[in-house]
């Protein structure tokens, strides 16, 4: 496919991190040419003038199929919601169920801004394969964890992930994550195996991580440890490494994150719906050059999908915690959310240049949010929402074009999911 951008204001991320104005013209799945006034045939040629061209958002810790659950058993501690709500729903699932709640997740990450996310779920080679023909860029991370899940017995976990990960390896689009859920859910033993798998097919490791102080004490009781030191010693931290969530580590936490070379997934939204009480210290973390990048959660425990609502709160928590506005900018944010979440995954993408992965989407700049324009990354963090965004573009193909959606049946997604949804719970 060849799309050309015209007129177009641009905030590509680049090393400059400067706002330029240009064509844009892509070809196949790479941005082939940035300049002003491109005179090329293309298949789409779109209109920029009023719009606002950014790199599209890398979500970096999800779970699909809980759109599901939206709403469902709000203002409760993590581990009762677990216990009492999501557990004994996610006993229920099947593979009807969950291709419904993908597809809702599908159609609002695209329709907000979304072109890239890491998963963390059951039934993961259908939930790739979905992504795959609505052709959104995914990371999909094949659970892992101590008892059996809806789709199959713990016994069959780790070989049923290998399995996985040999079908998606060289896919353009999917890249298979082996995603043991946490250390207070996955044994030693059962973490170290998946560390290897990871490291053998030179994929992502993807694991909660010190989301409550429950977690770190009952991690601590177990193994006499907190958690990153028990990762570290099982040898599980490289920078091949997703952690998620790190709300509760410390300075000397931080120092082995970075000397290891692990990642971090931020999600301030969904740690200030469950009160996790924690925060990550993400100043620290950059400062000691630890990739960061941002993150929803699952849409049970944030109810959103919409990464610029997640830009927003990332900023605003650690301002009010430090009682400091400056602690970190609306700049830094931003990049968190699209070149950060590129380099926490190692891919092409999270900027607009020459050579990067087409990846990108377009936001309506004449909208009263909008205006005044002092400044559009202030403007992008504070102001913009998911409704704001009129195109997006993954891989170089159009999957939404002006609000119209072109790889899903908007009507028949929303209808399918209602009524998996209240079927669902109608027995618990």
């Amino acid at each position: 496919m060849m799309i050309l951008i015209k007129n177009a204001s641009i905030i590509p991320q680049n090393e400059k991190r400067q706002t330029v104005k240009n064509d844009i013209y892509i070809e196949d799945d790479k941005i082939s040419q940035i300049a002003p006034s491109i005179k090329v045939e293309a298949e789409y040629v779109i209109d920029g003038e009023k719009k606002l061209v950014l790199p599209g958002l890398i979500n970096t810790h999800t779970h699909l199929p809980m759109t599901l659950m939206r709403g469902y058993g709000d203002e409760l501690s993590l581990e009762k919601w677990l216990n009492e709500c999501i557990w004994p729903i996610e006993a229920r699932l099947d593979k009807k169920f969950v291709e419904a709640g993908a597809k809702l997740s599908l159609l609002e990450m695209i329709s907000t801004g979304t072109t890239c996310f890491t998963d963390m779920y059951f039934f993961e080679d259908l939930l790739a394969t979905v992504a795959k023909k609505v052709g959104i860029r995914a990371f999909m991370g094949f659970a892992i964890i101590d008892f059996d899940t809806p789709e199959m017995p713990k016994e069959m976990l780790l070989s049923e992930c290998e399995k996985f990960c040999r079908k998606w390896i060289n896919d353009d689009l999917i890249t298979p994550v082996v995603a043991p859920h946490s250390t207070y859910s996955c044994s030693p033993e059962k973490f170290q195996k998946a560390s290897e798998m990871a490291q053998n097919y030179g994929v992502l490791l993807h694991t909660h991580c010190s989301e409550t102080r429950k977690e770190v004490y009952n991690v601590k009781k177990r193994y006499g440890m907190r958690p990153v030191e028990h990762l570290k010693k099982l040898g599980i931290l490289n920078e091949n490494t997703l952690l998620a969530h790190c709300g509760w580590i410390t300075k000397g936490e931080i120092k082995e994150i970075a000397t290891t070379g692990a990642r971090v997934s931020y999600n301030p939204v969904s740690n200030m719906k469950l009160a996790t009480g924690g925060y990550a210290p993400i100043p620290e973390l950059l400062q000691a050059g630890v990739p960061v990048g941002l993150g929803t959660d699952g849409a049970a425990s944030n109810n959103s999908l919409d990464m610029f609502e997640s830009m927003k709160f990332a900023a605003l928590l650690q301002k009010q915690h430090r009682w400091d506005p400056s602690i970190i900018s609306a700049q830094t944010v931003l990049d968190m959310a699209t070149i950060g979440g590129a380099n926490c995954l190692g891919i092409n993408a999270g900027s607009i240049e020459e050579g990067k992965k087409a990846d990108l989407i377009m936001i309506e700049m004449d909208k009263p949010n909008m205006i005044p324009r002092h400044n559009l990354i202030s403007n992008l963090v504070y102001s913009v929402k998911g409704c704001d965004v009129s195109t997006t573009i993954v891989n170089g193909k159009l999957l939404m074009l002006e609000r119209e959606f072109l790889t899903l049946d908007y009507e028949k997604v929303l209808e399918d999911a209602e009524e998996a949804a209240r079927e669902l719970v109608s027995k618990i």
